[in-house]
């Protein structure tokens, strides 16, 4: 492994790689060395740090670290956002998602524009800088349904960013709009959109997703989605959920693709590991998918962050960890495993809520600087761009008005649980608002 001779602490961190590399498998001493002298990383070298064990792993995780500070520093970002997940209805039924009801359901609620658009400018008067729109696939939705709601947020709030509509959406609105997902884009982009989340990714294996969603977007279309959106100039996020029926072969492979994407087109923001919440996930306690996991062990989402910051280190800088599926402290420990950013702050966080999450929906911007601090590292304030927005190396900020918020959360800005309850917001299905429309004409 390579020794840079710049910085007395460089050279004792080289050196400690050194040792531990002495007593490692050879495959995975290899396979860090590539990386620390700025080779990408093959498949199966990969492979071999997901297997790794015991001392092999804590390499892993230092020669992560280090890859982390040649190319972020010690800077560790976030955003102040908000999610609207406007609905959660949807026509497809896939296991791993407890958010989703079907339209028959009771507990299926749609929020009118009047809501989203309140609670789009809510957010941006305590200081948030994006609006994250994601959101179920509706029956016989309009086809610009999207685009409207882009417009409108846009028309109201010009300077906000509005992070939106998974690849799975995007070609949703594509075939409801009877159009092309390059056309589709291009009006979203024209309405509004800044950037795709690259969600509804989980594993990019066509014969393991049609084990744990039949019908989710096929993994060609998915890159289709990406890589258009990246032509078009719309940059993307993108992720991996993990801990269900994946082998580490699978996790090697979906990150070389990741990679390949990026090397293609340049347009990927940020890469976010997304473990698996099983506890009111339908595959797991209906058991109807044969094999899935009670979610990632603690070693394996230690894994998964140093593995994804090797290999992807030389194509996308920023490693984002999940406070939602993690929580604070273990997020806090994965900033020494290649993470170099919190995320959002979120406000409202319902579809891992609804899955059983526990680590709340809302993290407050001085909470995100006292952990990072804690952790020893420089909090910075970012856009969605990753251009930082506020430093704060000083220590001495004043709160922000999120930081000012105070009585109960729940009640000032709602959550999952009282929002499927909540009459107001009952989805009604288009051919029953039809029939009623019909009805009150004669």
């Amino acid at each position: 492994m390579s020794q840079r001779q710049s910085d007395p602490r460089e050279h004792n961190r080289a050196g400690a790689l050194e040792r531990l590399a002495g007593g490692i498998d050879p495959v995975v001493a290899g396979a860090l060395s590539d990386a620390l002298e700025g080779r990408d990383i093959t498949v199966e070298q990969g492979l071999a740090l997901f297997n790794a064990s015991g001392m092999e792993v804590n390499a892993t995780v230092m020669a992560a670290d280090e890859l982390r500070r040649r190319a972020s520093g010690d800077l560790v970002t976030y955003v102040v956002n908000r999610n609207i997940n406007f609905t959660n209805v949807c026509v497809k039924q896939c296991g791993f998602c407890a958010f989703s009801r079907d339209h028959r359901q009771e507990e299926g609620y749609f929020l009118p524009l009047k809501e989203v658009l309140r609670r789009a400018k809510e957010a941006w008067d305590l200081g948030a800088t994006e609006v994250c729109v994601q959101a179920g696939l509706p029956p016989q939705m309009e086809g610009d349904l999207y685009v409207r709601l882009c417009e409108a947020i846009k028309s109201h709030l010009p300077n906000v960013h509005i992070h939106g509509f998974s690849p799975e959406e995007v070609l949703y609105g594509a075939i409801r709009s009877k159009g092309t997902v390059r056309d589709y884009l291009k009006a979203l982009k024209d309405a509004g959109v800044g950037s795709l989340p690259g969600t509804s990714a989980e594993i990019l294996d066509q014969e393991l997703r049609d084990r744990i969603s039949p019908g989710r977007i096929p993994v060609d279309r998915w890159v289709e989605v990406i890589t258009t959106a990246h032509d078009l100039g719309i940059p993307t996020t993108s992720t991996i959920m993990y801990g269900h029926v994946e082998t580490n072969e699978h996790k090697a492979r979906h990150i070389a693709l990741i990679r390949d994407i990026q090397k293609s087109t340049g347009g990927i923001t940020e890469f976010v590991p997304l473990s698996f919440v099983h506890a009111e996930a339908p595959m797991h306690f209906q058991k109807n998918v044969e094999g899935v996991r009670g979610g990632a062990t603690g070693v394996e989402v230690l894994k998964m962050h140093a593995v994804a910051r090797i290999m992807l280190n030389n194509w996308i800088p920023n490693l984002q960890v999940s406070w939602v599926k993690e929580g604070i402290r273990l997020s806090q420990l994965l900033l020494n495993a290649g993470v170099n950013d919190m995320g959002g702050s979120l406000i409202n966080e319902s579809i891992s809520t609804a899955a059983g999450a526990q680590h709340g929906q809302l993290v407050r911007p001085s909470e995100f600087r006292q952990t990072i601090r804690d952790a020893g590292r420089t909090p910075a304030e970012r856009f969605t761009n990753y251009r930082i927005k506020q430093v704060f190396d000083e220590g001495d900020e004043p709160l922000d008005p999120l930081d000012l918020v105070d009585g109960n959360l729940e009640e000032r800005f709602g959550s999952y649980h009282r929002l499927v309850k909540m009459e107001g917001f009952r989805f009604k299905h288009p051919k029953h608002r039809d029939r009623a429309k019909s009805q009150s004409a004669t």
